[in-house]
């Protein structure tokens, strides 16, 4: 039988056209609202989500070297900066215009989708927005989790079993961590989550501080 699975790069572009027009729906001051991503704002997370196709390679290679080979200190520095030069609109226009770019990270086409869809997760989720990720988008960035990508973004899961209650997928073996399958996709991307999302024993260890009163 014949694989009639729509291609990934068409469902990176219909996953940046979306988050772009819901950009283009949030209120000024959701701009500046915290995000999934330690440190950064809805700003920052929009402006780092179009840094592969605003910048150069060899631009990348400068910054890099300024950084002294930190990755982390690199996209750091360029989303603080991209942030506050670009507005929302702009930012908006760089996804939205960019729906067929080919840049990848390394890793490909899934990783690629990954990186929008974990980025769209980290603003609408702490933001209360219910964006449901459609099932054909979602499953090959579940099927890219490996133990490799666990240790490359310093998901812990010793121990627990992720056990999706929307959709059939599971991961690793333990004590049974059970949510959407897009809430486990979070916890695998070394994400910590609001409160209420997961379930089970271990659900202390991937859930964020409640914000104070």
């Amino acid at each position: 039988m014949a694989d009639i699975r729509t291609p990934l790069s068409t469902l990176i572009a219909a996953e940046r056209r979306e988050l772009a027009d819901l950009f283009d729906t949030l209120p000024a001051a959701h701009w500046d609202a915290p995000t999934l991503c330690a440190g950064w704002r809805v700003r920052e997370v929009a402006a780092h989500m179009s840094m592969g196709f605003r910048h150069s390679l060899p631009k990348i290679v400068a910054e890099l070297v300024k950084a002294r080979g930190s990755l982390h200190r690199t996209t750091d520095r360029l989303s603080h900066r991209d942030a506050a030069a670009l507005t929302p609109a702009e930012l908006a226009a760089a996804l939205r215009d960019n729906a067929h770019h080919p840049w990848t990270p390394p890793g490909g086409l899934p990783a690629a989708l990954g990186h929008d869809v974990v980025h769209g997760l980290d603003i609408t989720v702490p933001l209360g927005i219910d964006r449901r990720i459609p099932e054909e988008r979602l499953r090959p960035v579940l099927d890219s989790v490996t133990p490799r990508s666990l240790r490359f973004f310093g998901a812990d899961l010793s121990g627990v079993a992720l056990r999706a209650d929307d959709l059939d997928w599971s991961f690793g073996t333990g004590t049974p961590l059970t949510g959407a399958a897009q809430d486990l996709l979070l916890v695998a991307f070394g994400r910590r989550l609001p409160p209420g999302r997961l379930h089970g024993a271990a659900k202390d260890r991937f859930v964020s501080a409640p914000a104070p009163a």
